[in-house]
């Protein structure tokens, strides 16, 4: 295994919504910073080009920058039980700098000192403990408990303007103002007493102008606190912002922006705190970034939405999108590798590969499509849904070409296409094969194919047409003659089949599932001829095979990517970057390109090695 190499990520689509202020913008003005999964991404905002840091080896939680822009601080969430990693990168080099190991299981903010020379992380709620790491030595200073026993959970963590020894923390029922005595290794709180207010604070930021810092809450009001402790002001009195203050950021002249619960930006006045601005995004703004001095910001929604506004004009244009709910499937159309599509709930999305850009967007409200894929001639878009139905959509206005209606009982959980575009075989989640007739101005069942007795998870076609391939979640993959209409081949094997293919010369079959072995199989016979265990923890959920039978691709719950070799049965290179398990990999038709979909939401595009 160690000579195992390491799967170059080519672009990613995808951000990391959910994490409270993970979209941050680099000093330089220049770069964008963000999490996908296990990767940190470094945007270039003019060119949108990525690099990728890659160290984690979980979910990356909380993303700080320093002040001088020299480092970028991230954590990550664990298992139980286990130590959660903070990662200090050097952006210069973009390598890694330090690795800190101390909090349990999630480390819940981080924030740089203003002059770069202390690290302050808080650890999630089973650590609950606050650490002072020194950046030069690379080692901790000290530690102490977030906050008393009898408060809640300490949420986040902010850094004074202009002292490197003073921070603060804030969360449920807790509000302290930390002092850093270095010479005795002691960090000393200060409980700021609010009196009968009582408050969760979920977001906090300090002013550039003056020695006070706010704190945004979940009733929807904003606490303006000084750094002696002294509780200045609340609000607004009258129309609290709605489902909370989820974001604060505090501009040079004064003012702050806001971001709320409810997918609202306001721009405040200062202590009044009322609105003198709105903008409206469509779901939670979990992070505000500002670019510069806040002459223009940027804003990351909890639905994966990257917006850009310019403060004076306060216009907001939305920059980056993507699936915020899991991928289930993603097809290329034949013979072209530059755009592809993928399918999640509600909607099916085409992309351009080379820039990843959306170039359509097809919506069906509260169905989810389970499988995508392009007709031969490139005429339609085939997509089945869990309502039972097969929808074909036109691919340049994305309208509806036609439907089939009740085409399976328990939803339509899988489709193929013949190369003259004339059939579509569907299976379902009763598991029935069906087979149908298209023709421009009707659609026909020609035959029912009854022998699965569970979901039918995959179909694949053979090149003339003549067989096609069925992988079942009952234990069996059949081969059905599609001339005759019955099975000419049965593979049992223990385990739930989650993906088959044929290897171009059509002799072998692979098969992967959940007892995470790949399993090659005879085609004329159906006998087993090798079985490889290709993942130590989790189900393979997809697999293809690339146009010259040298390599395959596999995806598993495990959240890896594995490029093998199909004659030695050997793992060439391992790609790590998702961020939930995978669901399906494809190989682009020119051969370079893999791309992995998974729960996370995000689209992974690896580049193929040469072998």
């Amino acid at each position: 295994m160690s000579s195992v190499e390491t799967l170059e990520l080519e672009s990613a689509i995808g951000f990391e919504g959910k994490v409270p202020n993970g979209l941050r913008i680099h000093p330089d003005r220049m770069h964008m910073i963000y999490a996908i999964g296990c990767n940190i991404v470094i945007e270039n905002l003019q060119t949108r080009k990525q690099e990728f840091l890659v160290g984690h080896n979980n979910n990356v939680s909380c993303i700080a920058v320093s002040k001088s822009g020299r480092f970028i601080a991230s954590g990550q969430v664990t298992y139980m039980g286990f130590k959660a990693d903070i990662i200090i990168w050097d952006f210069a080099s973009r390598e890694l700098y330090a690795r800190l190991v101390l909090h349990k299981v999630k480390v819940q903010d981080l924030a740089f000192s203003p002059n770069d020379s202390y690290l302050f992380s808080l650890g999630g709620q089973d650590d609950g403990s606050v650490v002072v790491w020194n950046v030069a030595t690379k080692e901790s200073i000290c530690g102490s408990p977030a906050q008393h026993k009898s408060a809640g959970i300490t949420f986040c963590l902010a850094a004074s303007r202009n002292n490197d020894n003073l921070f603060f923390t804030a969360g449920n029922n807790t509000l302290r103002i930390w002092e850093l005595d270095l010479p005795n290794r002691k960090i000393r709180p200060l409980d700021v007493n609010l009196g009968q207010t009582k408050r969760i604070v979920k977001s906090i930021s300090s002013s550039d102008v003056e020695d006070v810092f706010y704190c945004g809450t979940t009733t929807g009001d904003i606490l303006q606190i000084g750094y002696k402790g002294q509780f200045k002001a609340i609000g607004p009195e009258k129309n609290k912002f709605s489902l909370g203050v989820t974001a604060l950021q505090s501009l040079k002249n004064g003012d702050l922006l806001a971001g709320s619960g409810d997918g609202k930006i306001y721009l405040l006045a200062p202590l009044t705190f009322k609105p003198k601005k709105t903008a409206d995004c469509d779901t939670e703004v979990t992070s505000l970034a500002l670019r510069g001095d806040g002459h223009m910001f940027f804003a990351g929604t909890s639905r994966s939405q990257i917006y850009k506004v310019q403060l004076s004009e306060w216009k907001q244009e939305l920059i980056n999108t993507c699936h915020n709910n899991p991928v289930n499937d993603v097809a290329f159309p034949f013979g072209t590798s530059e755009l592809f599509a993928t399918c999640s709930f509600e909607e099916i999305r085409i992309w351009h590969s080379a820039s990843s850009q959306e170039l359509l967007r097809i919506k069906v409200p509260n169905k989810t499509c389970t499988s995508v894929l392009f007709s031969r001639d490139g005429t339609s878009i085939i997509s089945g849904w869990d309502d039972g139905k097969i929808r074909a959509f036109y691919p340049e206005s994305g309208k509806l070409m036609f439907v089939i209606n009740d085409a399976h009982q328990r939803g339509v959980t899988s489709l193929a296409m013949t190369s003259d575009s004339r059939r579509i075989i569907s299976g379902g989640g009763e598991g029935q094969v069906r087979v149908w007739n298209i023709r421009p101005d009707s659609q026909t069942l020609e035959v029912t194919m009854k022998e699965h007795k569970n979901a039918v998870v995959q179909i694949r076609i053979n090149k003339s047409d003549t067989e096609c391939l069925t992988a079942s979640l009952d234990g069996t993959c059949i081969v059905w003659d599609l001339k005759r209409f019955k099975r000419s081949q049965v593979l049992f094997a223990n385990t739930l089949f989650q993906c088959i293919g044929y290897h171009p010369e059509e002799f072998h079959i692979l098969t992967g599932g959940s007892d995470r072995k790949i399993a090659y199989w005879e085609s004329f016979d159906g006998a087993q001829i090798r079985e490889l265990e290709a993942s130590k923890s989790g189900t393979i959920n997809g697999l293809d095979i690339d146009a010259a039978g040298n390599l395959f691709v596999t995806g598993s719950s495990d959240k890896l990517v594995k490029v093998w070799k199909y004659n030695e049965g050997e793992v060439n290179s391992v790609g790590f970057g998702h961020g939930g398990e995978i669901r399906r990999v494809k190989i682009c038709p020119n051969n370079k390109i893999v791309v992995s979909v998974g729960d996370d939401g995000s689209i992974l595009r690896w580049r193929l090695p040469l072998v």
